[in-house]
């Protein structure tokens, strides 16, 4: 069962699990586990997901219920206009805070990565980032004798595909757990050290207006599994804002 964040006659909100796909890929032809087919499954009826979220990454998933509530709630998205907040663990020690201006090339899908691709003009892309905690741990990985991480609270201002994850490899800080844009070393270390097998970024909060009562929702989603033991581990627990601490879920 997925777990429900929020529901009502129009609306929809999961918590997504890590490794779950929204819907099906030309790149994941032999998956069969989709979060669109499983939450319609376990509710009995058709569901339209609102945005993505890449299948590493867990946390706050919208879906419409109905095709006018998936028309408004899109157009949310696409005009920016829904505030997204996602915490991620990171190589180094990035500022304190900052913002990654960088635009980033539109990409037709996931092929890019993996083989030929066609890529267009790039488009304005900015990042605002805080670092919660920091740490230094007694690994060596590459050439230096410790290995130094840090917990973000990041705020994406435009939506772009894999954004937080491309913006935070071109300040070379990037995710831990990221096969693709990250560092195998630092991968297989939390892995070796946490038992770690995931992405460590998730989607942690996202604000919106209800696409028919017009009322604000403020929907949250609790690191667990995995991030959570991590965070733990690594006594940051204290350093996750009070606002993302605790779950809510409805109009502020």
């Amino acid at each position: 069962m997925l777990p429900i964040l929020y529901q009502d006659d129009h609306v929809v909100v999961i918590h997504k699990p890590s490794g779950l796909l929204v819907h099906r890929s030309e790149l994941d032809r032999h998956e069969t586990r989709f979060a669109v087919q499983l939450l319609r499954d376990q509710l009995g009826r058709h569901v339209h997901p609102a945005h993505r979220l890449d299948r590493g990454t867990s946390g706050v998933l919208v879906f419409a219920l109905d095709k006018d509530s998936a028309r408004h709630l899109g157009g949310q998205f696409e005009r920016q206009e829904v505030n997204k907040t996602y915490l991620a663990i990171v190589r180094g020690h990035p500022a304190e805070h900052g913002r990654i201006n960088h635009a980033l090339t539109r990409r037709r899908d996931d092929a890019e990565w993996v083989g030929s691709h066609r890529a267009d003009d790039a488009q304005d892309a900015i990042t605002d980032f805080r670092r919660l905690a920091t740490c230094e741990l007694p690994h060596a990985v590459d050439r230096y004798p410790t290995s130094r991480y840090a917990l973000l609270e990041l705020s994406p201002q435009t939506g772009r595909r894999h954004q937080i994850r491309r913006h935070l490899k071109h300040i070379a800080h990037p995710v831990i757990g990221d096969a693709i844009f990250g560092k195998g070393r630092h991968n297989r270390l939390f892995q070796a050290l946490f038992g770690c097998q995931r992405m460590l970024l998730a989607c942690a909060r996202m604000q919106l207006v209800h696409p028919v009562t017009g009322l604000p929702l403020d929907l949250l989603a609790p690191l667990d599994g995995d991030f959570a033991r991590v965070v733990e581990a690594l006594g940051w627990r204290a350093a996750i804002p009070t606002t993302l601490a605790t779950h809510r879920a409805g109009t502020t």
